[in-house]
């Protein structure tokens, strides 16, 4: 039996790997830990369910329904969903297949007057047909996904999603900081992972309680599916001596617009864009190296330190991060 990476999995199937890592915290998908080896690995039985779960996906069924059927070894849950979804699927190709025959009969109608006004010829078709009529009655508004709605509903959404963004301005103090970066297989882990065993080495809670943890992409993900980089920072005793392969920095601190998600939200990252982007008193203030360093975003990881020195299993506090984004004032 074949052990596969979380980056070849990735790469394989086109999933983030954050993704993947999801998909394990809600319990659709389980990984293995291999000895002497640092990174998440899945074997044929874990290859076979994300199979499922992306046919499923690819099939519109939801994250909680797909759970429901993985959780019941009968084939009774498997069939309510399918049922569910394919009455759906049902209401909207009988409607679809309504306006296509409307749209069929007004065609071939206009074809026979032509020369006459648009406005008048249609409103005479429809008015004069009750079979049409009643077809068209039968439709329900609220089922249509026209184009023109889609996107007024996007920019309502987007508004709404705005005005109720939990957007926090805070100024992060200077600190030194240790940092881990990794360019490689599963990033994310493998600086975590260094930090987690330099805090416990060093009793990290006890010389500094208010400790703190960033991490950001360095560099970002490339399209082409490469390796790429995450970097870890940990605030520490300015005092404190920092072993290798951990290098000691000095965070310069700054205005920051933060927001709060539970793991693996990132997509946030887009609304917080916006929000600032909005703002009639704040222009973002991002890193002049760019896409190296994430633009100087930063994922600060909430109570870290605490969970740390508890020994807290991973997202026992349901994986909350502050989204971090680099601010300034206006130049008004």
């Amino acid at each position: 039996m074949d052990l596969v990476t979380i980056s070849q999995v990735s790469k394989m199937f086109d999933v983030s790997t954050r993704m993947l890592r999801y998909y394990e915290q809600i319990g659709l998908l389980k990984s293995k830990s291999k000895d002497d080896y640092a990174y998440r690995v899945y074997d044929d039985v874990a290859i076979g369910r994300l199979q499922q779960i992306i046919v499923l996906r690819k099939l519109r069924i939801p994250l909680k329904q797909i759970a429901l059927i993985f959780e019941d070894a009968s084939t009774k849950t498997a069939i309510d969903v399918f049922m569910q979804n394919i009455k759906e699927i049902n209401d909207e190709i009988t409607a679809l297949s309504t306006m296509r025959a409307i749209l069929n009969n007004l065609a071939d109608g206009l074809r026979h007057t032509l020369g006459a006004k648009t406005d008048t010829t249609i409103k005479s078709m429809l008015m004069s047909d009750e079979a049409l009529l009643a077809a068209i009655n039968s439709l329900s508004l609220t089922k249509i996904n026209f184009k023109e709605m889609r996107s007024m509903d996007e920019l309502n959404k987007a508004s709404e999603t705005l005005a109720r963004l939990n957007v926090r301005i805070v100024q992060l103090p200077p600190a030194a900081v240790a940092s881990y970066h990794f360019i490689g297989e599963n990033p994310e882990e493998t600086t975590g992972e260094v930090i987690n065993k330099f805090a416990k080495d060093v009793n990290l809670y006890e010389i500094k309680p208010d400790a703190r943890m960033y991490g950001f992409n360095h560099p970002n993900p490339p399209e082409d599916g490469k390796p790429y980089g995450y970097e870890v920072w940990v605030t520490v005793p300015d005092d404190l001596d920092v072993p290798a392969p951990l290098v000691k920095k000095q965070f310069a601190g700054g205005l920051y617009a933060a927001h709060t998600i539970k793991f693996p939200n990132f997509h946030e990252w887009d609304d917080l864009n916006k929000w600032v982007e909005n703002s009639d008193k704040f222009d973002k203030n991002l890193a002049a190296e760019g896409a190296e360093v994430m633009h100087g975003l930063l994922e600060e990881h909430l109570n870290w330190v605490y969970a740390n020195h508890l020994g807290w299993k991973e997202n026992f506090i349901d994986g909350q991060l502050d989204l971090l984004l680099p601010i300034k004032l206006k130049n008004n």
